[in-house]
């Protein structure tokens, strides 16, 4: 999208931030993100970054540094500081790259695995609790919302395609 192509700018005065989806939605990811993230460092010493590798890596398997940031979202000096602790830990272990001699690829250790498979029950239970006043209908639009306007996003930041120049 071109810079000629955004939408022109509304009238300041209307802004009101409550109303603001931008900032509802921010607002909410913090409150959820704060909410297990104490639940995370206080039983097993995780940050949420490194929560997310985690489950990236137990779910996709192995990956470099710049898969693991485009699979996350996160930028790449959050992703190595979360893949170094982890790796301290023995979370995770490094090897090389075989496609690409420039970089690492990460795995989840076996003890990695174990803490996973510890953790994933509770980060559930969290999920059922958070949605439990939502009827399944309602969650399963919610989520589909979400990735629609992750990827409007994506397409206003020039990240991915939209669907008329995918098309093209």
């Amino acid at each position: 999208m071109t810079l000629q192509s955004r939408p022109e700018p509304a009238d300041a005065a209307s802004l009101q931030l409550d109303a603001y989806l931008p900032y509802r939605l921010s607002v909410a990811s913090n409150a959820v993100s704060r909410l297990i993230a104490r639940a995370y460092e206080d039983r097993f010493g995780l940050t949420i970054p490194q929560w997310r590798l985690i489950c990236v890596l137990a779910e996709d398997g192995p990956m470099n540094q710049s898969a693991l940031v485009s699979r996350t979202g996160m930028d790449k000096v959050t992703v190595s500081r979360a893949a170094q602790g982890l790796t301290r830990r023995h979370l995770l272990e490094r090897s090389e790259n075989d496609l690409d001699g420039r970089s690492h690829v990460v795995a989840l250790s076996l003890e990695g695995v174990r803490l996973h498979a510890e953790i994933a029950p509770l980060a559930l239970a969290y999920e059922a609790a958070l949605i439990s006043g939502l009827d399944p209908h309602e969650v399963a639009l919610l989520k589909r919302l979400l990735l629609r306007l992750q990827g409007a996003a994506g397409v206003l930041a020039g990240e991915t395609p939209s669907p008329s120049q995918a098309l093209a």
